[in-house]
């Protein structure tokens, strides 16, 4: 009802002043392109929560959110916004762009590396054929180097330093899905060997166990859907959190972390996701799926039934109609006459 008078308080300002036109035509095509979204796809059945966290094949498969928020903070949004699931590996996003603003995107490049892997997100075949080179911070060998290379003299000054950031970026103060993290705590010895394998490459830069402990936790921070859209807007602003207006990193950071979102975001489908949308973008197993659209927005869904890459199966289609709706693919140009 709310959503509905504010359409019409829109429309009378177009008619009495038309300085109100353009702005006003803009905020009706975000609510519209979001509301044709959710009710296209709200009955979808495809998919199935991940199991392998034992914890998240009991999260609610019908839970369906999409938020815009856009860089000058206004937000639009449809569906369940109260619900959180954990943010899982969209968090390395946040750790990543953390890390490059604390030692610059050459350390990133020469002791993580940045090209994809071409195998699986937690691979331990791509550290042995690299020898813990070109591992990508945006999958579980590289995420784990990442926490490693986090500033803090201890696992508990790591560890704050990373919530904070993701605090600063969602513009509130998050919290951690305890069965979640128990869950993949007492069940992690695949990434604790990729935590090992790397040190004995020289590639892991604090203690593996604590490292990958910190990680664990990190993938186990509680979103919904607006948080999630905050944290994309605040890439998609340069850095700035266009709601509470602070300063989290820089344009440059930005930059470089929407890159290695580009080339690595979306697990094995990276590649047909750039191609079909664009925009860059990152997925986790917990059903969320964030997209930036720099300057204008930042984008995020969440459905928790994933499709074989691991991905969010609405959330890639409602963002793939939201994107195609509102003509923000970067590379398709309108030739100049």
């Amino acid at each position: 009802m709310k959503t509905n008078l504010k359409l019409v308080i829109l429309i009378l300002l177009m008619l009495i002043n038309p300085s109100f036109k353009a702005a006003a035509q803009k905020e009706l095509s975000y609510q519209a392109v979001i509301d044709r979204a959710y009710d296209k796809f709200k009955d979808l059945k495809e998919g199935k929560n991940a199991d392998y966290i034992k914890e998240l094949a009991n999260v609610d498969p019908n839970i369906f959110g999409i938020a815009i928020v856009t860089a000058e903070g206004k937000v639009y949004s449809k569906g369940d916004l109260n619900q959180r699931v954990s943010i899982q590996s969209i968090s390395k996003v946040f750790t990543l762009a953390r890390l490059i603003e604390e030692q610059g995107a050459r350390v990133v490049a020469d002791k993580i590396g940045v090209d994809a892997t071409g195998l699986r997100f937690n691979s331990i075949v791509a550290v042995e054929l690299q020898k813990g080179k070109e591992i990508n911070p945006l999958v579980n060998p590289g995420a784990i180097a990442a926490v490693s290379l986090i500033k803090g003299n201890d696992s508990l000054a790591k560890w704050k330093n990373i919530l904070d950031t993701h605090n600063a970026f969602a513009g509130t103060k998050l919290k951690l899905n305890m069965p979640v993290y128990i869950s993949e705590a007492g069940d992690n010895l695949r990434n604790q060997a990729i935590a090992h394998l790397l040190l004995a490459y020289g590639r892991m830069y604090f203690d593996p166990v604590q490292s990958t402990d910190i990680y664990t936790k990190q993938c186990a921070i509680n979103v919904n859907a607006k948080e999630l859209a905050v944290m994309a807007a605040t890439l998609a602003n340069g850095g700035v959190n266009p709601i509470t207006k602070e300063k989290v990193v820089s344009p440059e950071t930005c930059a470089f972390t929407m890159g290695i979102m580009s080339t690595a975001g979306l697990y094995d489908d990276s590649g047909q996701w750039l191609y079909a949308v664009g925009l860059p973008a990152k997925s986790g197993v917990g059903g969320g799926l964030i997209a930036v659209c720099p300057g204008k927005f930042g984008i995020a869904v969440i459905s928790p039934p994933l499709n074989a890459a691991g991905n969010s199966v609405k959330a890639q289609k409602a963002i793939f109609d939201i994107a195609k709706d509102l003509g923000v693919n970067p590379y398709i140009v309108t030739p100049k006459k």
